[in-house]
């Protein structure tokens, strides 16, 4: 398959293909597959969104570039949730990262950077759940984290996998991610004092998250 080429670190033993799995704090206009996905970021915002204009400011494409690696796939969606309760009670399933998790291609390297519109939307926490989850428990916070990390440890095979914590989140997502995180073997990078406007991370904002994600991944070495 021509997808499985271009993202396999078989083509160089020293570099490694990076796929991310997001929301709105993900997005870039024209960098995101499938390109149906809603965006936060273009090229042109008006100021109150962000100060952000060019995709070599976003977090992302600052960490590959920084370590020497290469995008395979960039699936995030703006409002995405974990779970399948978005705002306002909605039925997000659609949009939901349980729902995308599958397309991502054939990564090294995959971050998942969510669970803040589950927290921003008041989505129910749930039950720590492991075994046994029905579509219905998806509607609820937990037992959708943990049904994504199952599937997703399970799926890809030797693949390094990350989960981004936002700054700022509920306290009782930010225990249970990093509770299920835990259960999974799931490294979790808790981010910290992030710069933002209108909620999401400006100039400033993303090269803090660049830092601290390349802090904890040089801790790891």
């Amino acid at each position: 398959m021509i997808l499985a080429a271009l993202c396999s670190g078989t083509m160089s033993a020293q570099t490694k293909s990076v796929s991310i799995l997001g929301d709105s704090y993900s997005t870039f206009e024209g960098y995101i597959t499938p390109s149906t996905n809603e965006l936060w970021y273009y090229a042109k915002n008006p100021a109150s969104n962000t100060d952000v204009s060019d995709v070599r400011q976003t977090w992302w494409h600052q960490v590959i570039a920084e370590n020497g690696w290469r995008l395979c796939l960039n699936n995030s969606y703006s409002g995405a949730t974990i779970s399948y309760t978005g705002y306002n009670g909605n039925d997000y399933s659609e949009r939901s990262f349980n729902t995308r998790m599958d397309n991502l291609g054939y990564p090294d390297v995959i971050f998942i950077f969510g669970a803040t519109n589950d927290s921003w939307a008041g989505a129910p926490i749930g039950e720590y759940k492991y075994e046994n989850i029905t579509k219905a428990d998806l509607y609820e916070f937990r037992p959708a984290l943990a049904r994504m990390l199952e599937w997703m440890t399970n799926r890809y095979i030797n693949t390094e996998i990350y989960f981004i914590l936002n700054s700022e989140l509920k306290d009782d997502i930010n225990t249970s991610v990093k509770e299920i995180c835990g259960h999974y073997g799931v490294p979790c990078i808790e981010l910290a004092d992030i710069h933002k406007i209108a909620g999401h991370p400006s100039i400033k904002g993303h090269r803090q998250i660049a830092d601290q994600v390349n802090a904890f991944l040089k801790a790891r070495k």
